[in-house]
């Protein structure tokens, strides 16, 4: 019988180590943030001539309704991907910044113009 070079394989699991990737998460109980920035995106600050900007990438699966977007006036249908943006230094406060955000598409957002 022919012998192999390779050493036999045991059967115990073995113990995973301490990394993370980006295909895993870390167990540190945070399972709620986590299924959060899932579900509706990460939020990232942006700076422009008109003020700081919230803005959030919103995924395919996460569009649901339709919205109208201020840049170019045409309907966002559900399931496609756009922006959520709305003020980080808005003048009455976080809540009245949060409830006037508006829907963009990317390019729209991207290429808007800062005059008024």
């Amino acid at each position: 019988m022919a012998r192999s070079n390779r050493p036999s394989r045991s059967s115990a699991p073995k113990p995973r180590s301490g990394r993370v990737n980006k295909w895993t998460r870390p167990d540190d109980g945070s399972d709620e943030q986590w299924l959060e920035k899932a579900r509706y995106g990460v939020q990232r600050l942006q700076d422009a001539p008109d003020g700081q900007w919230h803005v959030r990438r919103i995924s395919s699966v996460g569009a649901a309704k339709t919205y109208k977007c201020p840049g170019c006036g045409q309907f966002i249908k559900p399931g496609t991907e756009h922006l959520v943006a709305w003020r980080a230094d808005h003048w009455s406060g976080d809540d009245a910044s949060a409830a006037a955000r508006r829907h963009w598409h990317p390019k729209c957002w991207e290429s808007r113009s800062y005059r008024y």
